[in-house]
């Protein structure tokens, strides 16, 4: 009986090894090592036929730096469609702007005193600490913003974080700082997407200037959150990345569980089980790294085979373009995205070289290679939505018919 179908285990010492993407597709065999090689491959197709990222993050990653480190260069990319977050990673962005707290963040032991830490007024995040001030100056900041004439009355959240990327960014310029992660995302109008707006500070906020109002120790507060619209708004932009945009598909990657994975993944079963749009299909790649464990039976843990009987995963690419990895994606996203760019540098020094030709000899440049000013998916937000709402009408006889039992 033939066995050519089966692939064989063949490895490459790593000091033959002349760049991260022949280290990955060579010198993880197995185990662990195998998925990490495996989400890898799959990222690297996806972008290779220009496919949307979408992103989904989970942990404090402003606080800590990472969102510096890996998760900026890769929305320079141009690669990613939107990005579902935490409040919290939108509220910490903010604080190495604040004027009075150059360099806030620093290390601290994770099994260190907690007591004596708070007794000095430091707030721990992990292995990562700063004082108390900061987040007294950064509440302070953002009661200011809220306050403002411009955000007296509803938005979606979208909105919200689109105007605080631009304020962001214009403090970060001048105190000569890096942009941070509203920032970038404010400059390539890329949406970002929290599910759970009031567990986080950002809102804790707009609540306070509420409760002055209901009290009457202010005139006026008019800023709210609109969800409906904004979930709405995920939705046209799924629908854009299936019907709209070449390839007409859609990549979702996955860090860390909880709200920001759930959100990621809703806009499927919003428009084809709940709007009831035909032929809506969910993504063609998942790729996650979680530490839940499967057995846990959280949304966190689950893998991308369960979210196909869901139908937020697509049916018929699901084994050969999904994996889950139980795993800290601290320690691997630095590796993951490095050996992505690095591999969009080599085609861009080609394309210096070959021209248009590339291409020809080999497509998946194409997608490596896409704009970086990326697809500006909040500037199209208008008009995604005009599309959506018309899908809507036209479905109007099966809407009505949900009404009655």
């Amino acid at each position: 009986m033939p066995h050519d179908h089966r692939r064989r285990v063949r490895v490459r010492r790593v000091d033959e090894c002349e760049s991260l993407d022949e280290l990955i597709r060579h010198c993880f065999p197995a185990f662990g090592g195998a998925f990490f090689r495996r989400i890898y491959e799959i990222l690297d197709r996806a972008i290779g036929m220009g496919c949307p990222l979408t992103l989904a993050v989970a942990g404090p990653v402003t606080v800590s730096g990472q969102h510096q480190a890996w998760l900026i260069p890769l929305i320079e990319t141009g690669w990613v469609a939107y990005l579902s977050t935490t409040d919290a990673v939108c509220y910490h962005d903010g604080h190495r702007s604040l004027p009075a707290h150059r360099d806030p963040i620093y290390e601290v032991p994770i099994w260190g005193d907690d007591g004596a830490l708070r007794q000095e007024r430091t707030i721990r995040v992990t292995d990562m600490a700063f004082d108390e001030e900061v987040l007294l100056d950064q509440d302070k900041f953002l009661t200011e913003v809220l306050s403002r004439p411009e955000f007296q009355r509803p938005m979606t959240g979208t909105e919200l974080r689109y105007r605080l990327g631009a304020i962001y960014a214009e403090r970060e310029r001048a105190q000569n700082l890096a942009p941070g992660l509203l920032a970038a995302c404010h400059a390539r109008a890329i949406p970002v997407f929290v599910g759970a707006p009031s567990d986080g500070s950002v809102f804790l906020n707009s609540m306070k200037l509420w409760a002055m109002r209901e009290s009457g120790l202010i005139d006026s507060y008019k800023f709210d959150l609109d969800l409906h619209a904004e979930v709405f708004e995920a939705c046209a932009y799924h629908r854009w990345g299936l019907f709209d945009n070449p390839p007409r598909a859609l990549a979702a990657l996955i860090l860390g569980g909880g709200v920001p994975k759930n959100f990621n993944l809703q806009p499927e079963p919003a428009l084809g089980q709940i709007l009831g749009i035909p032929n809506v299909r969910g993504y063609n790649f998942d790729v996650q790294i979680v530490t839940a464990p499967v057995t846990d039976g959280s949304l966190s843990s689950c893998p991308p085979a369960e979210a196909v009987t869901w139908g937020k995963v697509d049916k018929d690419t699901y084994q050969q373009a999904t994996e889950s990895m139980q795993a800290d994606y601290s320690t691997l996203m630095p590796f993951l995205v490095k050996a992505l760019l690095d591999n969009r540098a080599r085609y861009e020094r080609r394309l210096a070289e070959e021209g248009e030709a590339l291409f020809e000899r080999e497509p998946r440049a194409r997608g490596y290679l896409r704009p970086r000013e990326g697809y500006r998916l909040f500037a199209m937000r208008e008009e995604l939505c005009r599309r959506l709402k018309e899908d809507v009408r036209a479905n109007r006889e099966w809407l009505m018919s949900t009404l009655t039992v």
